[in-house]
Parts: structure tokens; sequence; C-alpha cells
């Protein structure tokens, strides 16, 4: 790549920090460097701009050698600019175990809130984090495969409270010349190659093809998802005016009066932005609140992941879980996905020759379709419950298989079932009922998907 090229990303560089105020000279920023080539580019080019800043580095401990070597990396080259470096190790295995929570989400709570202890205890003014144009691109699709709505849609901001963005105006391409043109360390993450994870689904296989449709791609999807941001701003301005008449609170007792809503407005979108920005409930829950709300179904619960909301006589009354609710949730036959705490699980009924093989892991479940009574009912698990573990021929009390499992407290709080009238059929993530395992008479198959939301 000529020099000229790489004169060009730095001055981008410069010129996207100044327009966009996301620091300035008097600013002390902390970077955020994984070693990977994003974080090991914008740290060059933040020393070659001359700004003040520190190095902070997160090693998870989740790829050994691999993760010390980042570090390694990492260390070397803060050193060799002369800059402050930071580095703290993980147990993030154990923390998962602890919380429940998936790796990437155990990971992304245990970093960011090191960063901003970081920041305190430094005098650090901006956190900088190196996602680029293809990492907005990326999310926009997975958002979008997961029903989040416009909000989902509009990527990822280049700054937000302390957090910036600084590479937004430029993709995974352009970063990786720059790299390789000035001799740039970096190293590459083993777990990007894996389709185990949907972001690499999507970069891996979705990406490219569309790539391939429109050599234009990354440039349309920038500005589409400019516009979406900026209709999306809108909304929120609105919404803000809105909320303010709709939402009565009582203590953590909420309230939308939905008759307060305008009838020239769309009304149930009115009720999805606000249980979904202010309590994280998601497209299809909404849905089907509303639903239930059109046929005057009081009582009914709908659940996000801290809070249940209730129709309550044409109103909707959302409160926090409590600790002995059972979150129980309905599955249809038409049920494509339900929620379970910090994961989704994603329905496909096929015809039993469509499987290649049986053994997909804990986090699928293959069940004999015909053997089920519907609606299937999923719930938090109890004392009392018990099933036949695949491959056994005897009942056990799920509490001595999570003993013997040995989870965790806290993973025990979120371990969920999926039943067919007063069966067992799935300890979610973990093991089937032999009663209702794929045999040689089996001919219809409903495939069950765990995934992390």
């Amino acid at each position: 790549m000529p020099v000229k090229e790489g004169l060009y990303l730095l001055d981008e560089f410069e010129k996207y920090v100044a327009e966009n105020e996301l620091f300035t000279h008097d600013d002390k920023i902390l970077l955020t460097v994984s070693g990977g080539v994003d974080s090991m580019v914008l740290m060059s080019l933040t020393a070659a701009a001359g700004y003040r800043f520190g190095v902070a580095h997160c090693n998870f401990q989740l790829r050994g050698v691999e993760s010390d070597e980042d570090e390694v990396l990492v260390e070397r080259e803060a050193q060799r600019l002369g800059v402050e470096f930071y580095n703290k190790r993980f147990d993030t295995l154990a923390e998962m175990e602890r919380t429940g929570e998936s790796m990437e989400m155990a990971a992304r709570r245990l970093r960011y809130a090191w960063f901003r202890e970081l920041s305190e205890e430094h005098g650090y003014t901006v956190i900088a984090i190196a996602h680029h144009i293809n990492d907005s691109i990326e999310t926009f699709f997975i958002n979008m495969l997961r029903g989040t709505g416009l909000r989902g849609l509009t990527g990822i901001t280049n700054h937000i409270g302390r957090i910036v963005r600084p590479l937004m105006f430029t993709n995974r391409k352009d970063i990786h010349d720059y790299a390789v043109a000035h001799r740039i360390p970096f190293r590459e993450d083993s777990s990007n190659r894996s389709t185990k994870y949907l972001r690499n689904k999507v970069r891996i296989g979705l990406v490219p093809m569309l790539k391939e449709i429109t050599p234009q791609f990354t440039t349309i999807m920038r500005r589409n998802i400019s516009r979406l941001s900026q209709a999306q701003d809108f909304i929120t301005s609105s919404m803000s005016i809105i909320k303010r008449d709709v939402i009565e609170h009582s203590g953590d007792i909420h309230t939308l009066r939905v008759d307060r809503i305008n009838d020239s407005l769309p009304r149930n979108f009115v009720i999805y932005e606000i249980l979904s920005s202010e309590y994280g409930f998601k497209g299809d829950v909404v849905d089907a609140l509303c639903h239930a709300l059109d046929s005057s179904a009081t009582g009914r619960r709908f659940y996000a992941r801290e809070w249940v909301a209730v129709v309550d006589r044409g109103d909707i009354v959302v409160s926090p879980i409590a600790s002995d609710d059972d979150c129980e949730v309905l599955v249809e036959r038409r049920t494509i996905r339900s929620y379970v705490g910090g994961s989704v699980l994603y329905y496909q009924y096929c015809d039993v020759d469509y499987i290649d093989s049986l053994n997909q892991g804990e986090h699928v479940a293959i069940i004999d379709a015909d053997k089920l009574k519907y609606p299937l009912r999923l719930r938090r698990w109890r004392e009392g419950d018990w099933f036949i573990p695949f491959g056994m021929s005897g009942r056990k009390k799920l509490s001595d298989y999570l003993i013997d499992k040995k989870v965790s407290l806290a993973e025990k709080s979120r371990q969920f079932v999926l039943c067919s009238g007063d069966d067992i059929v799935w300890v979610v993530g973990r093991r089937l009922d032999d009663r209702y395992c794929v045999t040689k008479h089996t001919e219809r198959v409903l495939r069950i998907v765990q995934d992390t939301l």
C-alpha cells in the first residue's frame, strides 16, 4: 500500500475525531487494546496524532498460551511508545459459573467495569474502543436476526458517555492494510475463525455473499445505518414526551396507561418502544403482549430478563421479577423463538431425515415432535421436579442431577425446563428426557437451539 494511503488514514482519523468531538489534545485517553489488528492500529494512530493516552489490556484466560502472548505483545508496544500499561487477568470461566452468564456477556461486563475503575483512579477522561464500520454492519444483521427493532439496526454509536469509537470512519480492510504498510505488529484471535458464534457466522458467511452481490455493500450499509440512526434519534426524542404522559410510577411498580396513547399514533409501536427501551422486552414478547391486550386477556404474564409485565384491565403493569416467580411462558406450535433469562431458544420442525446427527451438544435438543402435547411450557425448575435423563431408564430428581453436575447456586436459580403436560422434556442447555428422544419410529422432529443474547 502506498505511503499516501497510510497518511490518508491518519488524516482521516484526526479529522473524524475533531468533527465528532470525540476527544482533544487536552483529554487523557484510555485505549483498550486486545492485541488484534484494530486496536493495535488505533494505538499507532493515537500516538502518531500526538494525543495523551494509556493502554488497558484484558487477559480473559480463555485461550491458554494465545491469551498470554496477546498480553506480552500489547505490553511491549506500550513500553516502546512510553505510555502507561495496565493489565488485568480475569478468571472468566469462574465468573460465568458464578453468574450463569454467557462467555460474551461475562467478558463484556468485566472489562467495562474495569475500564471505568481505571478511568476514575487515574484520571482518564475518555475510553477509546477500536470498533469500526464493519463491526457496526455486523451488529446491524445480528440485531435484525434477533428482531430487536429499529434501535438495534442503528449499529454501533461512535460516542456514548465516556466511551468513544474513533475508528468508525474506516473499515477492516483499510485498517489491515495500514498495519501491514507501517509494520504494526498484531495478533490473530483464533476464535474469530470459529462459526460457533453468531457474529462470526455473519462476518464469515453472510457479509461476503452480500459483497459479491453488491460490491459497494459497505458504503451503502454505512449510509443506511446513518439514516436509521437519524430516524431513531427522532423517535427517541418524541418518545420522551409520550413516556411522561403514559407511564405512572409507584415504587418499583410501573403502569403503562394505554388509553393515554394518542389515537393518531401506532399504539403497538409506542408500547414496543417503551417496553424495549425502558425494560428490555424483546419484540416477539411485546407482540404477544399486544395480542393479549387486544383480546382483553387480563392476568397473563410476559417476561424480560429482569422484569415481568401483566395485562390488567387495559393497562400494562411492569414490575421486577420476584425470586419465587416460575417465569413460565407458553410455547405454541407456531412459536419460532422464546427468551429464557440470558439466552434465546429457536424452534425448528423438520423431517427426521434432515437431522445429520443426534449428537449436537448440550445446547441443542432433538425431540420426537409427535410425542409432544401443546402448548409446551418453559419455566424455572423447582424442588420436586424429576425427569428420566437421556440414556437412563429410571427417574432422577432434578435437584440431585444439578448437584451431580456441580451446578452453582447462581446457575441453579437460572435453570429452566421445557415441559409437555406434566413431563419435563428438556433440562434446558443440559439434558434431554429419555422418553422424548428420537427413536427408529420417529418421523417428525422438533430441533431447539439455545443461543446467547
